[in-house]
């Protein structure tokens, strides 16, 4: 799913052109996969201009997809801090901490999601995950029932797969 404010994110960047460039540059790395080389240049920014909010956001992005989780919610809780109605961020940290076994603060990560945007199809997704992690299979079928009804194709496998009624 992609997120819709990514771009609009992005245009709030800092005006600093210089840095700005070494941003743009890591989010080019980024896209890339060149995840560490993308860490490199996120971290020069944010060591520049500690108030670079999209620096953190990336750069936590970057060390989830490298399954380094403490590293992606430190920095997703960085963002958070300063930004705290970022539904993606939240979804990311959410996934961060479920992965890492801290399922208490990924549910409330997901129930903050869906706080702010009721009709997130992959925050109930991701919630069902991890209810199910907390040995709560009805509940996580309820969600993922939930997310097939708003369009998450997705859901309909895991519903299957988990022999959800």
């Amino acid at each position: 799913m992609a997120y819709s404010g990514y771009a609009q994110d992005f245009a709030q960047a800092t005006p600093d052109k210089a840095l700005e460039k070494t941003f743009q540059e890591g989010d080019r790395a980024y896209r890339k996969g060149d995840y560490d080389q993308a860490i490199k240049l996120f971290s020069e920014v944010i060591s520049e201009d500690s108030e670079h909010l999209n620096a953190y956001l990336q750069r936590g992005f970057c060390y989830s997809i490298q399954k380094n989780y403490e590293a992606a919610i430190t920095d997703l809780t960085s963002f958070i801090q300063r930004k705290p109605d970022h539904v993606w961020a939240y979804t990311s940290r959410g996934s961060a901490y479920n992965k890492s076994g801290k399922h208490d603060l990924a549910m409330n990560d997901f129930d903050t999601v869906l706080g702010l945007d009721p009709k997130n199809e992959e925050a109930f997704n991701n919630r069902g995950w991890t209810k199910k992690s907390l040995g709560d299979i009805k509940s996580a079928c309820a969600d993922w029932k939930s997310s097939k009804k708003m369009g998450n194709a997705e859901a309909a496998i895991i519903l299957q797969n988990n022999r959800c009624k």
